[in-house]
């Protein structure tokens, strides 16, 4: 019995339209094949999302053909039939034997494929952001007659610009990422596990929201008192008490598309100073600036002016290019990128400020610019996020109960 094909998150006709922008791309640098290896541009050209590539694997774009071919490990190609656009023909296997084989892998897979795709002299794009020096040279020397073109970011920097279609796949991250903002509201209180609290984040970011489920799971980065000062750890085995101040970065995901999210809570009566830097109005100086037309700098500027006035910096770049695969490495919202803002373009905007090493902020938002200015996708209640300062309050506490013959069970204690 074999695979068959399963629910698509686009129709065919998105797929198709987003290969002509590839393959419009590639007339102009006067190719005729392009390697594609980053698994997100991979899952935009096909809507493949499998987790496999951290092995060789590559989709071969050719402006001779309607749909691009798909290398990859035998044991992920069912996978792939299953979720691609493309018809299984499409969908090419390389052998076991490939995989920890010190003289081959799955790249000279593809190199194969492309001996046997183009004939002559042709030129032959690469997307090198992914590929190591040895991969590089291994397809000099495997095809000498060719004309190897560097595209790197090719794809990535075409993605950048969202179809209505997509921008309704982050519309739906982006509830699942405030439900999941709201959860935690409910189970960040004194006593509690900080990792029964982010189970329960995670459940949400799996059940989804709106009737839409989670079908992916993103990085959960929770800093609780006194770690607040760091950014991108996750919780740890301590239980939260008190007067502490806890940063939560999560995102929904949907068929890849990630919708991010920060926000901040107090367990108790917020800080005078949290309370100071919540109020500085740096977020909504840097929305007011977002337009078609402006740039990524426009948008840094106005916001380090807006912080600037009330006595605070930031040193690290206001947000960044967000869609497949959380960050596009494509723009940022730095001063000096002159990437000019463009209809359907997606951010992740934040006034993440990790001020001292005991001290910092979280306050994020998923936003796409329209044709006049700003949509805000996510829309969780833009403020410090409180939690009552004693378990009594708590409608129940979720632990672990060990029994006499050693044996694990989860207990609810209503209170």
């Amino acid at each position: 019995m074999t695979i068959s094909r399963g629910p698509q998150a686009f129709p065919r006709s998105e797929y198709l339209r987003r290969l002509d922008l590839v393959k419009s791309d590639m007339v102009r640098r006067d190719i005729k094949a392009l390697v594609v290896s980053s698994q997100h541009d991979i899952a935009y050209l096909t809507g493949y999302t499998a987790l496999s590539g951290y092995v060789p694997q590559a989709l071969v774009v050719s402006t001779l053909e309607e749909e691009p071919t798909f290398i990859l490990r035998r044991m992920d190609a069912p996978a792939a039939i299953h979720q691609c656009f493309m018809g299984r023909d499409k969908i090419i296997a390389y052998p076991e034997a490939l995989i920890a084989n010190p003289e081959m892998d799955g790249y000279d897979a593809v190199i194969h494929y492309l001996n046997e795709l183009t004939t002559g002299s042709p030129g032959i794009g690469v997307d090198q952001y992914n590929l190591s020096t040895a991969t590089m040279e291994k397809f000099r020397t495997r095809l000498p007659n060719a004309r190897i073109e560097d595209c790197t970011k090719a794809v990535t920097w075409i993605r950048g610009i969202k179809s209505d279609l997509e921008i309704e796949i982050m519309r739906e991250a982006a509830a699942i990422s405030d439900a999941a903002i709201l959860r935690a509201a409910e189970v960040i209180r004194p006593g509690v596990r900080e990792a029964d609290a982010a189970a329960e984040i995670a459940a949400t970011l799996i059940r989804g929201a709106n009737g839409k489920s989670g079908t992916g799971i993103q990085g959960i980065s929770l800093c609780s008192s006194p770690r607040t000062g760091t950014c991108h750890i996750s919780w740890s085995e301590d239980v939260f008490r008190n007067g502490s101040q806890v940063n939560l970065e999560i995102g929904g995901s949907r068929h890849g598309y990630c919708a991010g999210l920060m926000r901040t809570y107090s367990i108790g009566t917020p800080s005078d100073r949290l309370r100071r830097v919540h109020e500085i109005a740096g977020l909504e100086a840097a929305l007011e600036s977002v337009r078609p037309g402006a740039t990524c700098s426009d948008v840094a500027n106005a916001f380090d002016r807006a912080v600037a006035r009330e006595g605070l910096t930031k040193d690290s770049r206001c947000g960044y290019a967000h869609g497949i695969g959380w960050t596009e490495p494509t723009a940022s919202l730095k001063d000096g990128d002159y990437t000019e803002l463009k209809p359907n373009m997606t951010f992740h905007l934040m006034l993440g400020n990790w001020i001292d090493e005991d001290f910092g902020y979280a306050l994020s938002e998923t936003i796409r610019v329209t044709e006049s200015g700003v949509e805000v996708l996510t829309t969780a209640p833009r403020k410090i996020l409180r939690s009552r300062s004693y378990t009594r309050e708590c409608k129940s506490l979720v632990v672990q109960c060990r029994n006499n013959e050693g044996t694990t069970t989860i207990c609810i204690i209503e209170s």
